[in-house]
């Protein structure tokens, strides 16, 4: 991977994607420093023990990149979108318009793409009052109003500002998959995730748990070889392509195969779930009631609920979104078109079927692999009763992006190779 890298640095047209996908990066990590107005920041300062790593605002926090402790401008960072995108996806498979527009090809993604876009703005202004009045609730421990004149106008003006925030950072993502390297959404969140490393370096460096000092760095090997292992391994269909005679010469033939990964999906499901999973919590912070705050404690991220409702909606989000990104029907009407087909399998339907029983047997581990990755290693270190400031969520997001990012680095030199040669 090291090897890629310094190679993509020698390509002038890689590396001008590389410096523009680290300048953004650099965009928004400043962004996320800078306080929206109307902001008490010395007292924001004072409630920084409500966003520790073991708290539903710590988790949230986590994904922001710090963000949302200091009350920024990106401190929603790009949940709204992403929960956004889970919406859209889910209202596809049940309303037939969508549906058709799905199938349009590119017009129609566009336009989902559009309503969207739409609806993230919409979250994220609902989100965003609901964090002015978390906030004001945190002013009695804080010794001051955090909130400064609580009015119409400075509620209106930081709403206003959150909800820019997260159609830029939207806006950036999008910039950075077109004109740079890698999925720009993946990336942001990941940016967010790595900026905490030095605190979780420091938190584990300063655990009064000796045991846990030791067994971290090992659960987190074990944790990355796991990854990297399973989202490697891929079950290779072997296709042959019948010959055709095209006038007076013979074309076609050959042999390949069809690679269905473990884990198709990816870290969406993972993403999807922690935006999921986040929102009765956050919800029952928002509401100063002893029913919401009992909810709030239910769900907390270290918590029993918690895990197993993750890994209950990473499972179903595995077996989704793989459902939506891969169509066996599909597959096999194009196999068919070009006059290939599965050795011992008929072509058409049997294919399909074929092909769905095939993916049927590797979503079910891919999706428990996905589960026990997010779940296990907060199980261990609640044993220990240590607070870390990483899971098992965000090593999975940091090593999935990071090898996906690897991926198109690879594939634009592989392509670069192959135009060089053609010259």
């Amino acid at each position: 991977m090291i090897a890629t890298v310094a190679k993509a640095f020698t390509v002038p047209e890689i590396r001008k994607k590389l410096a523009f996908t680290f300048l953004i990066l650099a965009l928004y990590r400043l962004g996320s420093h800078i306080p929206v107005p109307a902001v008490n920041t010395d007292a924001v300062d004072q409630i920084q023990e409500n966003f520790s790593g073991d708290s539903i605002l710590g988790f949230l926090n986590l994904f922001s990149g710090g963000g949302l402790q200091r009350m920024s401008l990106f401190a929603l960072t790009v949940m709204p979108y992403i929960t956004a995108s889970i919406i859209l996806q889910l209202l596809t498979v049940v309303v037939p318009s969508l549906e058709k527009l799905q199938k349009e090809g590119e017009v129609g993604q566009q336009r989902i793409t559009q309503y969207t876009r739409y609806l993230t703005v919409a979250l994220a202004a609902a989100q965003s009052i609901g964090y002015v009045f978390l906030f004001r609730t945190f002013g009695e421990q804080a010794g001051a109003e955090i909130i400064e004149n609580f009015n119409f106008f400075n509620v209106f003006l930081i709403v206003v500002c959150l909800t820019a925030g997260t159609v830029l950072l939207m806006w950036m993502g999008e910039l950075i998959t077109q004109r740079g390297i890698g999925n720009g959404i993946s990336l942001l969140i990941l940016a967010s995730i790595v900026s905490g490393l030095p605190q979780g370096v420091q938190a584990w460096w300063t655990n009064p748990d000796q045991v846990f000092k030791v067994m971290m760095p090992f659960i987190a090997l074990a944790v990355i070889a796991a990854i990297v292992f399973i989202q490697e391994g891929q079950r290779r269909i072997p296709i042959q392509y019948a010959k055709r005679v095209i006038g007076r010469r013979m074309t076609g033939g050959g042999q390949t195969y069809l690679p269905l990964r473990v884990n198709m999906a990816g870290v969406i499901p993972v993403i999807f779930a922690a935006s999921i999973m986040a929102v009765p919590p956050t919800i029952g912070r928002m509401i100063q009631q002893p029913w919401a705050q009992d909810i709030s404690n239910f769900f907390s991220p270290n918590g029993a609920a918690y895990i197993v409702g993750e890994s209950i909606m990473i499972i179903v989000f595995t077996y989704f979104y793989t459902a939506v990104t891969f169509n066996p029907v599909d597959q096999a009407d194009n196999l068919r078109k070009y006059g290939g087909f599965i050795p011992g399998v008929r072509p058409g339907r049997p294919t399909a079927e074929f092909l769905d029983r095939i993916l049927a047997r590797l979503t079910f581990p891919g999706a428990l692999y996905l589960a026990a990755v997010a779940a296990l290693p907060t199980l261990l270190i609640n044993q220990t009763s240590a607070n870390f400031f990483f899971g098992g969520t965000s090593l999975l997001i940091v090593v999935g992006v990071a090898l996906d990012t690897v991926k198109q680095l690879e594939a634009q030199l592989m392509m670069r190779n192959y135009e060089g040669f053609l010259k």
